[in-house]
């Protein structure tokens, strides 16, 4: 693993292209590369008001669908603002990161070492560890639904999932604000596509997500010298990803129409959205898999402070079935099922025993 992984550090993206299962034809450094890597700094991301969905009516809610749809489809990024969800749960989930992982041991941490549930790998992540390719300067820990005390899972004890209770709450309480923000995105997605806006309503209903916290550590000499960076350039593999902005900067977007990078740092509060490998395979490549990644902060006072983020992966179970949606023609992919899909895409990072095949 240690070779892969530092080979990782020099490699670029399309060394893995078999296991993609949209189009991915760009190719980038998986780590920011001093000597390569060219960064847009005049294109803007799109900042969509979700207020214009939840208080302005039909019209309100056709404006949002045509803003978010033209973001999502130029760029595959936009930022959230007017969703409703307060900002001081957001802090208290920042803090309740910082002690999950600050406050526990490895060998407590290492009793819910990740393992592959479904179709996603569900547990922890030490640092340098989550994935074979490259060693990310972050420790990672992924929750589905399963790991949370809602009304449809049953079952539920909360020390299968959590090293020490009052944990699960606080994080409860932020999966439910995003849950009551899938479908208002998806709906308005849909109608951008001139497709029927409810047709996803029950594939989304109490679904399937991974919650992802992520603690970046500050930055030690050792690691700035490494070369690695703190999450390897990737496309997500779910439909969106909800992700709360913070304050330490380091996330790129990559903009495959000139082939640049974006640095997004939008304000505290607000929510980056941005779509998936399930997403561009349902909308026949109309709204891309975006790549991103997280390097070191630009200011060096930052590198000393931990990094902090709570991004939640929207999927759909691994029973269904992924087909391009209606009226997308020419259909560019066959039907799939969700599993198969995942897991093939995801076996890059885990190995190819990973792979689910039917």
């Amino acid at each position: 693993m240690a070779s892969n992984q530092e080979d990782g550090i020099r490699a670029v993206n399309q060394a893995f292209n078999k296991y993609e299962g949209v189009n991915k034809g760009h190719e980038y450094y998986l780590v920011e590369n001093d000597e390569k890597d060219q960064f847009d700094e005049e294109f803007v991301i799109r900042t969509c008001d979700m207020r214009e969905y939840f208080e302005g009516g039909e019209a309100g809610r056709a404006a949002f669908a045509r803003n978010l749809g033209h973001a999502l489809e130029e760029i595959g990024f936009a930022v959230l603002t007017g969703h409703g969800v307060p900002p001081d749960l957001y802090l208290e989930a920042e803090k309740k990161v910082a002690e999950l992982f600050e406050t526990t041991t490895l060998e407590e941490r290492l009793v819910y070492e990740a393992k592959r549930h479904g179709s996603v790998n569900q547990g922890y992540f030490p640092i340098k560890q989550t994935t074979i390719i490259h060693p990310d300067l972050v420790e990672g820990w992924v929750f589905c639904r399963r790991a949370f005390n809602l009304p449809d899972v049953e079952d539920y004890r909360e020390s299968d999932f959590w090293p020490k209770p009052g944990f699960e709450p606080v994080f409860r309480k932020v999966v439910q604000a995003h849950e009551a923000l899938i479908l208002p995105i998806m709906q308005s997605i849909l109608t951008y596509l001139g497709c029927d806006p409810r047709l996803y309503d029950q594939k989304l209903a109490a679904t399937n997500f991974g919650f992802r916290l992520n603690y970046y550590p500050p930055i030690s000499d050792e690691d700035r010298a490494s070369g690695a960076g703190r999450m390897l350039g990737h496309e997500d593999v779910d439909l969106f990803t909800i992700l709360p902005a913070q304050k330490v900067d380091g996330l790129q977007v990559y903009n495959r129409a000139n082939g640049k990078w974006i640095r997004l740092n939008p304000a505290p509060g607000s929510i980056i959205l941005n779509t998936g490998d399930y997403m561009q395979r349902i909308t026949n490549d109309r709204l891309p898999s975006t790549t991103h990644r997280v390097s070191k902060p630009r200011e060096g006072r930052m590198l000393g402070e931990a990094r902090i983020t709570i991004p939640m992966a929207v999927y759909v179970w691994e029973e269904e079935t992924l087909e391009v949606l209606p009226g997308l023609t020419p259909v560019k992919y066959e039907p799939v099922s969700a599993i198969k899909f995942h897991t093939g895409i995801t076996s890059k990072y885990y190995g190819d025993d990973y792979a689910v095949d039917k």
